[in-house]
């Protein structure tokens, strides 16, 4: 079993960034974790939506990119994805949160996912519900959620 770095919530900065600003880093934590770790092709990953999207990046103390995600002006939730050794420890919802306030104070707020069906609990523990079906997604199965 990995050990985890202990993490107290003020070692981590979220920050809503601008893609152009922040594309490297952004592109580094989803390269670890989606194309890495969980094989998606980059062609999925890298889809060409990001410029037109909010984004949010975690980060630790000593400014190490260690967590993702961005919103679409349509309200979509995406891209979500935490570094390995900072998983579980509040880290995804710190993003979820900063993401979703952006969200409600400059446009969508119909929010709405598509939840890895492992990150399922996650989002529920975060107010989210499923709705439709299973489907697979970059050979995954995901189900998509909304706010309860």
């Amino acid at each position: 079993m990995m050990r985890r770095p202990k993490l107290e919530m003020d070692d981590i900065t979220v920050s809503v960034v601008n893609w152009s600003d922040r594309q490297a880093e952004l592109i580094y934590v989803r390269r670890a974790v989606f194309i890495e770790e969980q094989k998606v092709p980059e062609s999925i990953e890298i889809d060409g939506k990001d410029p037109d999207c909010f984004h949010v990046l975690a980060c630790d103390r000593a400014g190490n990119a260690i967590g993702s995600a961005r919103l679409t002006k349509s309200g979509k939730i995406g891209r979500m994805a935490v570094m390995p050794k900072y998983r579980g420890q509040g880290v995804g919802t710190k993003m979820l949160d900063a993401i979703m306030e952006h969200g409600r104070s400059n446009g969508p707020t119909d929010f709405h996912l598509s939840a890895q069906i492992s990150a399922v609990g996650f989002y529920e523990k975060m107010g989210f519900e499923p709705y439709g079906e299973e489907f697979q997604e970059a050979g995954i199965k995901h189900i998509n959620m909304r706010p309860r």
